[in-house]
C-alpha cells in the first residue's frame, strides 16, 4: 500500500500547517474565545480563499475533488492549533450530507456558497438520549400537502448558533429506534417555530439545544427520499468520525511536543527532569501511542472511502476505539508530567487535555466503538 502523498496533497498539508504556525498560535486562539461566536469570520473567509473548505467536495461546484485523505491533512493541522472555526460541523458533516444525498438542485444551490465561505451549515441529529444513538429519532416531520411540519427537540447541535441553515433528522415513519423512516430536511435557522438555546462547550466551541414547534418546510427541502435519510447520515458520520480521529492526532502531536519541550527545560535537583529515566520511558510510551494512532488515521482515511459498508464500519469503529485509547494516554500523561501547571488556563496542555477527553466521547465513546467493532467482526 502506497502511503505517500501527492504533490497537491503536500501543498494542502504545508499551507494549513503554515497558517497554524503563523496566524493561529495559542494566544490568537485564546482571543477568539472572548468573542461571542468563538471563531473568526475573517479566518473562515481565508479558509475559503485557500481552498480548504472544498478539499473533499466536487470540482464542478468549486471544490478540489479530493476525499477523506485530503480532509485528514486539513484536520490534523487544525487539531494542532485546536482550531475553533466550524469546519467539522459545517464542511465535513453537513457538506458530506449535501454531497452524498442532495439533489442536483440542492448541490448547485448549497455547495458553492459553502465552499466560498458564504454559507454555514449545522446538522441536528442528536437527541436527549443517555447514549450515542443516531438511529433514535423522536423529532417528527409530518407530511401536509407539499410541506413537512417538524416538532420535537434536538440536543447538542454543534455550531448551531452561528449556522445559516440546519440539516435536521426527523422521523417520517417507523418507530423511535428504527433506522428506516428517518428523513433529512433542510431548515432555515430563523424559520418560525425554531427556538435555540445556545451555550459554550468545554472545548471552546458553541452548541445549542433546538426546539421545533410546528416548523414548516417545503417538500423540496427534503434531502434524498423520504424515510431513507439514515443511510446518508450514517455515511456522513463515518467520514466525520475519520476526520475527528485526524483532528485528535494533531492535538496529540502538539501535546506530546509540549511535554517533550517541558522535560528538557524543567529542572529538579539541578538537572532537567528529562534526565530521569522514568520520564524518558513515559515519553517513549507517548510517542509510540502517537505514531500508532497516526497509522490508524491513515488506514481509516483510506478505508472510509470504500464502497463496502462493512469495510467502512469496521475501519471507523476500530480507528475511533484505538485512537481514543491513545488520546487518553497522551492527554493524561502530558498533564501529569507538567504537574499542577498543566491544568492552568495559561498553558496549552490543559486545553489539549480537555479537547482530547471530549474527543473520546464524540460520535460514540471508545467503549461504544470497541463493542461495535467486536460485533462487526463476529
Amino acid at each position: 500500500m502506497d502511503l505517500s502523498f501527492s504533490e497537491e496533497q503536500l501543498l494542502i498539508k504545508e499551507s494549513v500547517e503554515k497558517f497554524i504556525e503563523k496566524d493561529y498560535d495559542f494566544d490568537a486562539r485564546n482571543k477568539l474565545l472572548e468573542v461571542e461566536e468563538r471563531f473568526s469570520r475573517n479566518n473562515w473567509k481565508s479558509f475559503a480563499e485557500l481552498g480548504w473548505l472544498g478539499v473533499a467536495l466536487p470540482e464542478e461546484f468549486g471544490g478540489f475533488d479530493g476525499g477523506p485523505v485530503e480532509t485528514m491533512l486539513v484536520m490534523e493541522a487544525f487539531g494542532s492549533g485546536m482550531v475553533l472555526e466550524p469546519y467539522i460541523s459545517s464542511v465535513v458533516l453537513s457538506g458530506s450530507i449535501i454531497n452524498l444525498g442532495g439533489s442536483a438542485a440542492q448541490k448547485k444551490a448549497l455547495l458553492p456558497p459553502l465552499i466560498e465561505g458564504d454559507l454555514l451549515l449545522a446538522t441536528a441529529f442528536t437527541e436527549k438520549e443517555p447514549t450515542y444513538a443516531p438511529a433514535t429519532v423522536n423529532v417528527k416531520a409530518e407530511k401536509q400537502s407539499d410541506n413537512y411540519i417538524i416538532n420535537g427537540e434536538k440536543a447538542v447541535v454543534l455550531d448551531a448558533p452561528s449556522a445559516d441553515k440546519l440539516i435536521v433528522s426527523a422521523r417520517t415513519a417507523g418507530e423511535a429506534t428504527d433506522p428506516s423512516g428517518i428523513s433529512l430536511l433542510l431548515v432555515d435557522v430563523n424559520a418560525p417555530g425554531i427556538t435555540l438555546t445556545p451555550y459554550n462547550t468545554m472545548d471552546g466551541a458553541r452548541a445549542a439545544n433546538i426546539t421545533f414547534t410546528n416548523v414548516q418546510v417545503s417538500a423540496s427541502d427534503l434531502i434524498g427520499e423520504a424515510g431513507d435519510g439514515y443511510e446518508t447520515l450514517s455515511r456522513a458520520i463515518e467520514l466525520t468520525t475519520a476526520a475527528l480521529c485526524a483532528h485528535a492526532v494533531g492535538m496529540m502531536q502538539s501535546a506530546y511536543q509540549a511535554t517533550l519541550d517541558y522535560i528538557k527545560t524543567r529542572e529538579q535537583f539541578g538537572v532537567p527532569i528529562g534526565k530521569f529515566q522514568v520520564l524518558q520511558h513515559r515519553l517513549v510510551d507517548m510517542y509510540m501511542a502517537l505514531e500508532q494512532a497516526r497509522s490508524m488515521v491513515y488506514m481509516v482515511s483510506i478505508d472510509v472511502a470504500s464502497s463496502d459498508a462493512l469495510t467502512r464500519q469496521k475501519a471507523v469503529s476500530g480507528a475511533k476505539a484505538y485512537v481514543g485509547k491513545c488520546a487518553r494516554l497522551i492527554a493524561q500523561d502530558s498533564v501529569q508530567i507538567h504537574g499542577g501547571v498543566g491544568m492552568t488556563e495559561e498553558l496549552n496542555v490543559g486545553h489539549y487535555f480537555r479537547n482530547l477527553t471530549l474527543f473520546c466521547n464524540a460520535l460514540g465513546s471508545t467503549d461504544y466503538h470497541l463493542k461495535r467493532y467486536a460485533e462487526l467482526t463476529k
